[in-house]
């Protein structure tokens, strides 16, 4: 692979803190790297060094000639004058940039809802960060640099923007390097891994998993001081392992190496423990929707919504922006009354949001850190040990000296952090995260899904974080045309369904298009191009379809349970007696055949219920 660029000995410093010392790195065609790190390391700054964007106090980059490089900043520098269109395209003629499959296949992916002629200045932060994006993606360039770049894209976007990055060079072209705290997209892209810390850059093998995998081995042999550290990234590597089946095979190397590290790790989450405490907060009634529905002026933003909550129920709801996921939450929490149907609250339930906003903190601006832990006496419970105030802050990444911070000069992160505290001592048992990752890198978002593992109580999530997702939850819903629906695919499922509903939706303007296109509108032509009307179920059929459902549904959880057991027996079989492995090997083929079956009937059914 040929070399593009090289940094060497390179060492930059602010006024009050050494931001590198000593760093030499090198990026060859054919690479892709995350990076990744504590805010404030040093991830974006790196980046800006290798651009050019910046020079270090001593040290240099170099490139090769005519290498050409594009980079993404955290911050858009877009002109707000400009239109949608020529900020993306710029003044290339349109029959270019229209007949080029890539960049439409960017401007499908990216921009498809915007207005082409909107002026960049009226639009939100979120839609002038996919423009910036889209901008770049559309030229070529040997090495792409990208700055956090899933931010305000949702899960279709960052899969979408992971396919593209993985098929935009041939193999051994191009070079790849990516901030950002999206773990799942780290995994989906990244060959290798940097880690900035401490003011030097430690470079892993593989995406994310992988890098935990090493880093564990890299803390094993660490001092006393790393040991807390250490037995998180053990919990974290066991859920990868063990929790994640399209992950486990990332790191391929050294797997065995990785089954030693986990073998004295218990699963990330009691179950059965945490129902049991949940239920006794809780008691049996939390929340239930029956047949709720929203309308706003006339527009119905949810129906039939039917949904009975759980105590100790762990799940993530999908959806598009403005689908009505903020709405469902609202309904939830008793914000907002449904038009139709009924919200019924358990009498104890207490319900605490952990929102997008930091307004909470505002009142409490002019206080340090320190004042406001001194005002709040109570213990919380995690893990199975009381901890105070202190210890729980601590546990979520302050250290003494931020204590004496005021709270109006604290980073975004570790003001969401306090935000989390707060609201866990006011002792909610049902908590519902509303983009909880926002401002959190890595490290942080692995300590805050370790005390939501010991937290005994009702947790809703609504998040684009895929990793985030999967990883503290247990099963996920989607609202999809303003109705809820269950996911036993989990975001897969999920993606898939609104593959399909895209597809349904092209090919729907194709036939409004046709019908334009010959008139359609009383004659015969009409009744030539219009799609036949599915006919209406009766409500035997819809009862009796619902009652396969719902029977699918449990046989899947049984075929999953026996799956689980068939690899435990595969883990313990004698690895040297083939004929028993193949044996073995073929039950568990059959009961995946099974479920994939299934999983295909459970879908049919689901379309039919829903057309």
């Amino acid at each position: 692979m040929a070399h593009l660029l090289g940094a060497e000995r390179l060492h930059l410093e602010f006024p009050t803190k050494v931001v590198f010392d000593d760093i030499t790195v090198g990026i060859a065609e054919g690479d892709r790297i995350g990076i990744v790190g504590r805010n404030g390391d040093g991830k974006s700054t790196l980046l800006r060094l290798i651009a050019g964007r910046m020079e270090p106090d001593s040290g240099q980059v170099t490139v090769r000639r005519g290498t050409t490089i594009g980079m993404l900043d955290q911050r858009d520098a877009l002109d707000p004058d400009l239109e949608v269109g020529a900020a993306i395209v710029g003044d290339r003629p349109e029959h270019e940039w229209a007949g080029d499959p890539r960049i439409r296949d960017i401007i499908g992916g990216l921009v498809s809802d915007l207005d082409w002629r909107a002026r960049i200045g009226d639009l939100s932060g979120g839609q002038q960060r996919r423009v910036a994006l889209a901008a770049l993606l559309i030229d070529d360039w040997d090495i792409v640099l990208l700055d956090e770049p899933t931010n305000h894209l949702d899960l279709e976007g960052v899969h979408w923007l992971a396919e593209h990055l993985n098929s935009r060079w041939g193999r051994g072209e191009g070079a790849l390097v990516v901030v950002t705290h999206d773990r799942w997209f780290l995994d989906a892209v990244c060959t290798a891994t940097w880690e900035v810390h401490d003011r030097i850059l430690e470079p892993f093998e593989g995406g994310y998993a992988a890098y935990i995998l090493q880093r564990v081995e890299r803390d094993r042999q660490a001092a006393v001081v790393e040991q807390k550290r250490q037995n998180l990234m053990r919990k974290e590597l066991a859920w990868l392992r063990r929790g994640a089946p399209a992950r486990t095979a990332k790191p391929k190397f050294r797997i065995e190496a990785a089954n030693q590290l986990i073998a004295d790790v218990p699963p990330v989450r009691d179950r059965v423990e945490l129902q049991r405490m949940a239920v006794a907060r809780l008691g049996k009634d939390v929340v239930d929707l029956v047949d709720a529905g929203v309308e706003f002026g006339g527009r119905e933003v949810l129906r039939d919504v039917t949904w009975r909550i759980a105590p100790g129920e762990r799940t993530g709801i999908l959806g598009v922006n403005g689908a009505g996921k903020s709405t469902l939450l609202r309904l939830i929490s008793g914000e907002l009354e449904p038009t139709s149907g009924r919200v019924k609250h358990g009498k104890t339930v207490r319900i605490a949001t952990l929102s997008q906003r930091l307004d909470e903190l505002d009142e409490l601006a002019d206080d340090k850190v320190f004042e406001v832990l001194s005002r709040l006496t109570r213990t919380v419970t995690a893990a199975g040990d009381e901890m105070t105030p202190a210890q729980l802050l601590e546990r979520l990444g302050f250290t003494s000296a931020q204590l004496q911070t005021p709270v109006r000069d604290l980073s975004g992160g570790q003001r969401r952090r306090l935000q989390l505290l707060l609201i866990l001592l006011d002792e909610p048992n049902v908590l519902i995260l509303d983009e909880p990752t926002n401002d959190l890198d890595t490290d942080m978002l692995a300590a805050m899904e370790d005390l939501l593992d010991s937290w005994p109580g009702t947790l809703l999530v609504v998040s684009h974080d895929r990793y985030l997702v999967e990883r503290v939850t247990d099963q996920q819903y989607a609202v999809l045309d303003g109705r809820l629906r269950h996911l036993p695919g989990g975001v897969d499922e999920y993606l898939a369904l609104r593959r399909r509903a895209g597809s349904q939706d092209a090919a729907a303007a194709g036939l409004a298009r046709v019908a334009s296109a010959t008139g359609a509108g009383g004659g015969a032509d009409a009744g030539a191009v219009a799609a036949p009307a599915a006919p209406a179920l009766s409500g035997a059929e819809r009862r009796a379809l619902e009652k396969e459902m719902q029977s699918i549904e449990r046989r899947l959880e049984r075929l999953r349970g026996e799956i689980e057991a068939a690899d435990a027996r595969l883990a313990e079989a004698d690895q040297t007696d083939f004929e028993a492995l193949a044996a073995l090997g073929a039950d568990r083929r059959a009961l995946a055949d099974e479920v994939d079956e299934l999983e295909l009937r459970w879908l049919e059914i689901g379309e039919q219920l829903d057309a």
